[in-house]
Order: structure tokens, then sequence, then C-alpha cells
């Protein structure tokens, strides 16, 4: 449990220290990271059947956190391992959520990167490392919203770390 909060919260430090408010330079085609590309490419066919199909169905699932937005939802019959924590600041209310399901890795990345592309979301980042899994969107917006999502598999089940900001 002590290696899962000490992973989770040095995810969260890394991708919070990505976040830089400063106008970037456009990138131009040859400097497209692997895994931008990765990232850009459209969902697996592999979508679990729970998965919403309308902006009125991203509302039905159970959210991360009270006032957490409709893209970060706990995953269909998945276990929280505790409460998410919660911040708020110049960018709007985040979170940070660890649970537990048993789906596979590939099947709860597939559904976050469906709930992501319905709020309106674009893939900014992705990661098959061995076994685990890594997503990550955002609106564009410097002070926007974001998701990052890890998959991992566990002792007969995935364990899962949920980021989010809701943006201003």
């Amino acid at each position: 449990m002590m290696r899962r909060l000490a992973a989770s919260a040095a995810f969260l430090v890394l991708g919070l220290a990505g976040c830089d408010r400063t106008e970037q330079p456009a990138e131009t085609a040859s400097e497209t990271s692997a895994l931008e590309v990765e990232a850009s490419q459209p969902a697996p066919a592999q979508t679990p059947s729970d998965a919403p199909t309308s902006m009125a169905a991203l509302g039905e699932a159970e959210p991360a956190a009270p006032g957490a937005p409709p893209f970060a939802a706990l995953y269909p019959g998945a276990t929280a391992d505790t409460p998410a924590v919660i911040a708020a600041g110049d960018a709007g209310q985040g979170g940070l959520v660890t649970f537990e399901t048993t789906a596979t890795p590939d099947e709860v990345i597939a559904y976050y990167r469906d709930r992501a592309a319905q709020a309106g979301l674009r893939p900014v980042m992705g990661m098959n490392q061995g076994d685990a899994r890594a997503y990550g969107a955002a609106d564009g917006e410097p002070d926007g919203a974001k998701l990052s999502v890890v998959a991992a598999p566990a002792e007969g089940s995935t364990s899962v770390q949920l980021s989010w900001s809701e943006g201003r």
C-alpha cells in the first residue's frame, strides 16, 4: 500500500511539474514524440460493454469524488482504496483517487479514453510499459481540464490511479 501511495504521489508531482503557464512555441510535425503519436490514435476496439455512448451517459457514472467532473468517474464496479484527495487552485478543483477493478488495464484505459473524448478532451499522453498502461488528456488550455489514468495489473485485479483537474 505504501509503495502504491508513493508511486501515486510521484506521478501526481511529475504530472503537475509538467504544467507550465508560459507560452510554448508550436511544434512541427517532425518534433512530435512517439508518445503523442500513440496517444492520438483512436481508442482500441475492445472498449468495455458498459462504456458510455453519450454525454448524458457520462453523468450517470459514480463520480470519483463529490463535485468531480463527469470524465473523472470511477470505473464501473470499481472499489476505491481510500477517499479521493481533493484540492482547489487557480485551475479549479482537482483530485486523485486510487481504486481496484477486475477489468484489464486495456479496458480501463479504453473506458477513460472514451469518457475524455466525449467530454471534449484531446489525448496528450499514452504509454504502454509491460502490462501497465497510462493515458492523459486535456482540453488544450493552460488552466483547462485534464485527466490522467495509470492502470497496472495487481494480484487478481487491476490497480488504477485517476487524477483530474476540472479547469477554469
